[in-house]
């Protein structure tokens, strides 16, 4: 059976649509936008006062929960996965419960600004912090690791801001996704931020999902309402809270 020259274009035609069809399957998805999802690992126990012992016993050791990083070209913003509104925490001494709630968190960041925005609740009431990207004194370590299939690389600082209260801080970055971007204020590294150890194991965020996708409209955007503070006002706000309660565990500052 002989084809004709219009029957052969046509047949050149579909072959060719095909191939792009399969191309944008495999090759479609956006990889300058996505979102990433952490989980945030807190050891309640190292905030105890050594004068409070005794409360080891009616918490757990540790608390766990999400976040996800959402990110594209121009903009990131570091959001908690919406969890229950108070987890209750029974002892195994007296059957006393307690309330437990972990503050919301959102942390903005404008790549062309260079400009952090967070959205932080301290005590109930709501703040908003804004701060510009400082890249802080970062040593670049040998070892490595793959984290949901990237090869990262080590970087690690002290945080000395506060003198009394020195802060260990060990990173994982991966040069695979992009630079400057990162789960909460852990934006300065040269590449995607992937781990994070705060005092060896106090708390840690791990990446345990990677998805790129086109984000919707609403998915960035800048946070709004809540007390205008600066950042080393708010700072102070902590410091004098701690001098007055200890340092609690309703609120963390790393």
């Amino acid at each position: 059976m002989k084809i004709s020259a219009t029957m052969k274009k046509i047949i050149l035609l579909i072959g060719v649509l095909v191939s792009v069809t399969a191309a944008n399957v495999v090759f479609g998805q956006p990889k300058d936008q996505g979102v990433i999802t952490y989980e945030v690992k807190t050891n309640l126990h190292r905030n105890i006062p050594p004068d409070a012992e005794r409360m080891k016993a009616m918490i757990p050791e540790y608390r766990s929960s999400q976040i996800q990083l959402f990110f594209h070209a121009t903009a990131s913003i570091t959001k908690p996965v919406i969890e229950d509104e108070e987890e209750d925490i029974n002892s195994n001494t007296g059957g006393v419960t307690m309330k437990f709630k972990m503050p919301d968190t959102e942390t903005h960041f404008d790549v062309n600004t260079q400009i952090i925005t967070t959205k932080q609740e301290f005590f109930a009431k709501e703040y908003l912090i804004t701060d510009t990207l400082k890249i802080q004194a970062w040593k670049f370590g040998t070892d490595t690791k793959v984290i949901e299939g990237y090869a990262c690389r080590q970087a690690y600082y002290t945080d000395e801001s506060n003198p009394k209260r020195p802060i260990a801080i060990t990173a994982w970055y991966t040069e695979q996704i992009r630079i400057n971007l990162g789960p909460e204020k852990y934006l300065s590294l040269p590449g995607t931020v992937l781990a994070v150890d705060i005092n060896n194991g106090e708390r840690t965020i791990v990446a345990t999902n990677i998805r790129f996708k086109e984000l919707k409209k609403n998915d960035i955007k800048l946070p709004v309402g809540g007390e205008k503070i600066s950042s080393a006002d708010f700072k102070k706000l902590i410091n004098d809270q701690r001098k007055t309660n200890g340092r609690g565990m309703m609120f963390r500052m790393n």
